[in-house]
This record gives structure tokens, sequence and C-alpha cells, in this order.
């Protein structure tokens, strides 16, 4: 007996739960491959936060988390919240002060300047004010709301759930001091870094150019950041990861090349305060074609101590490891000789040195002695 045919039906409506709170928000969402600098982003009035904002949602993040910034006006402050999903805040610019807690006689209060790093604990209340009267101040976050809202699909359970995760977080003056306990591979474990662009790294020899990195795990999040470096006239090797991985210039002036395995190669300027996400599972690598190290930070999934999604995993088994290997590295004797080409045109145009003929590039025409040497 055949099956029954369904014929005449409606079609299901399709939602996307993200979307819609994008429209209820109503601030500008700024999309593409990557921002030339998130400095400079205009902002509209943000009702929800109290101050001025601008969703920033490009291809890479793959619709698993997102990225914002808000501006809090001169000697103003944003409205109080909680949310039920993580968030990690970068200080883009100016001084201020944020406070947090559960119960509202136990509140924490830190300061922050440009360039700190740190995440609000889950579901905790949290407010943000501007230090200086003068200018405004400017924040940055990367958050889950995207995963988190897809699942749920209900503000009201998201912005107004009471439960306290005081496992995440108890109300103690140390939580946001800068103190933290460092861990094997380059793993330090703290909620606040108080200044990005001089914190300590340490040498990272597998992922190549004499470079230097520190993981960051925040506020027990699923969520983490890190921090690498890398000197002039080099670049990193290639390799690739899940969605989400924001890359924030930090200093020095480059580009990037991205590209999914067996396609297009595009290329990506960026200089301090650019912004690039590279989709997932694309390779991608980091050039640094100008006159001073380059540092950025990557605001990400991966948590190296929370792990076992295999989307959202760090794999931080694997990164630095060839893909000959079963990693998601390659090495630089294997990549193709026109990435080393456009790397030393753009150094010509610049007049700067390339450095690279340690590195066992093959076809490297700078000296050997302006090696770095790993």
């Amino acid at each position: 007996m055949a099956a029954p045919v369904a014929e005449n039906l409606e079609a299901l409506p399709k939602i996307r739960p993200y979307d819609e709170f994008l429209k209820q928000e109503g601030i500008p969402v700024y999309t593409g491959f990557a921002i030339e600098d998130v400095a400079a982003l205009e902002v509209g009035p943000w009702a929800r936060k109290g101050g001025k904002g601008a969703y920033i949602n490009l291809d890479g993040n793959g619709g698993t988390n997102d990225c914002y910034v808000v501006e809090i006006a001169p000697g103003g402050k944003l409205n109080p919240g909680r949310q039920m999903f993580e968030e990690m805040i970068w200080v883009v610019d100016g001084a201020g002060s944020t406070q947090v807690w559960y119960d509202e006689g136990q509140k924490i209060t830190f300061e922050w300047n440009k360039g700190s790093l740190f995440a609000i604990p889950l579901n905790a209340h949290h407010q943000h004010f501007n230090g200086s009267g003068q200018k405004p101040a400017r924040l940055l976050a990367v958050t889950s709301l995207p995963t988190v809202i897809t699942l749920y699909h209900n503000t009201e359970f998201i912005f107004n759930c009471p439960f306290k995760f005081t496992d995440r977080f108890q109300p103690d003056d140390t939580y946001f001091s800068a103190q933290g306990k460092m861990y094997q591979r380059r793993v330090l474990e703290t909620n606040f870094v108080p200044d990005t662009y001089t914190q300590e790294l340490y040498t990272w020899r597998e992922r190549g150019a004499g470079g230097a990195n520190v993981m960051f795990e925040l506020a027990h999040n699923t969520m983490a950041a890190h921090i690498s470096q890398f000197p002039v006239g080099t670049y990193k090797k290639a390799h690739r990861h899940g969605p989400g991985a924001h890359v924030i210039i930090l200093s020095g002036k480059g580009y990037s090349l991205l590209w999914p395995q067996g396609g297009e190669i595009r290329e990506a300027p960026w200089k301090p305060g650019s912004l690039i996400v590279p989709p997932n599972a694309w390779f991608h690598q980091h050039f640094n074609g100008g006159a001073e190290p380059a540092r950025y930070l990557a605001l990400r999934w991966g948590s190296q101590r929370y792990v076992g999604n295999a989307v959202f995993s760090s794999d931080a088994e694997l990164a630095d490891v060839d893909v000959k290997q079963g990693g998601a590295q390659i090495e630089y004797p294997d990549e193709d000789p026109y990435i080393h080409k456009l790397f030393e045109e753009h150094l010509a145009k610049a007049g700067a040195t390339c450095r690279m003929r340690a590195m066992g590039v093959p076809y490297c025409t700078g000296p050997e002695d302006a090696a770095v040497r790993v």
C-alpha cells in the first residue's frame, strides 16, 4: 500500500530568533568579511543599553557567536543588565569602571583602561561607567547570544532569569584582580587582563615566525581568548579551526590570507583596530608587512578547561600539528609558493626585508643573518 501524499499544505514558517532580536535592538548591524577600524565604526542610540552601539556580524562567526561595540557618553553610564549568555569585553578606548553582583549588598567594582580585557560572569548583574567627563569610552564585546537565543528563543528567560551561577562567580574583591594562575602550554586562567598591549607572552615555536602567545581562560566560560605576536618581516603558518574567532589587531600593519581548502585565496589588509573573523574551517595565515611587531587579540570559542563540543572546541592538541599528521596546520615547506611570493612583493613595496629563510621556506630571498631563528 502506497504512503499518502501530503498536498495543499501551507509551508512551515522559518523563524530566525537572532535576526528577529536584532530588529528589536534598533542599532546598526555591520556584516561582511572584515572591519577596518572598530574605533571608527559609526554607532546609533541603543535604548536597551542606555548608550550608543552597533552589532558586528561578520561571515566567519557562522551564526555561533556575535560581536558588538557600545559607547558610553562622557561622565555617563550604561543601564544595568544581566543575561544568560557569555560575554567577553575588550576596551577599545577610554577608562572607567564596572560593577558586578548577584546580590545588591555585595557589589564588586573594578577599573579598566584602554586595552583591558575581562569577562562578565554568566547571568551576573553588571553596569559599566565612563570614568572620563571629557570623552566617550568604547567597549567591544564578543558573546554567545546567537547560540543561546536559537536554543531558547525566549528573551524573557535570557535577560530576566534569576538563577545564580555561584560556581562561576563569588563576590570576592580579588575576582577581577590582575592575578591569575598559569598552566602549561601558555594558558593563563584569570578574569581580568589589565593591558593586552603589554601583556607578557611566551614562545610558541610550533606556529613559526619566532612568535609568542598566551591563552586566557576567563570567568569559567566555554569561550576563551588569546594574544599572539610575531616579528617584523615574518608570517605565521597557515592553520584552520572552527567559526567565531574574532581577531582584533593591537599593533603592526600587514594582512591575512584566508581560503577554503582547494578554494580561492582572499586577502584582508589590517592595521591597529582592524577586526577579522576567519570562516569555519578556512585556512588563514597572518603576515607582518610593517615596521613593528604585529600583535593581535582573538576572542573565540574554545575553552581548554571545558571541552567536549566538536563544533566549538579549540582543538588545542591539534592546532599546531601538521595537517599531514591529522592536525590543523600547514608547515612552511608545504605551503603554496604563491603565498611567499606575495609576501616578498608586499615587503618590497614597504622597503622591508624578509626574515623567513631560517623558517624552512626554501624560496625565501632574504639573507640568512636576517632570519628569526627558533
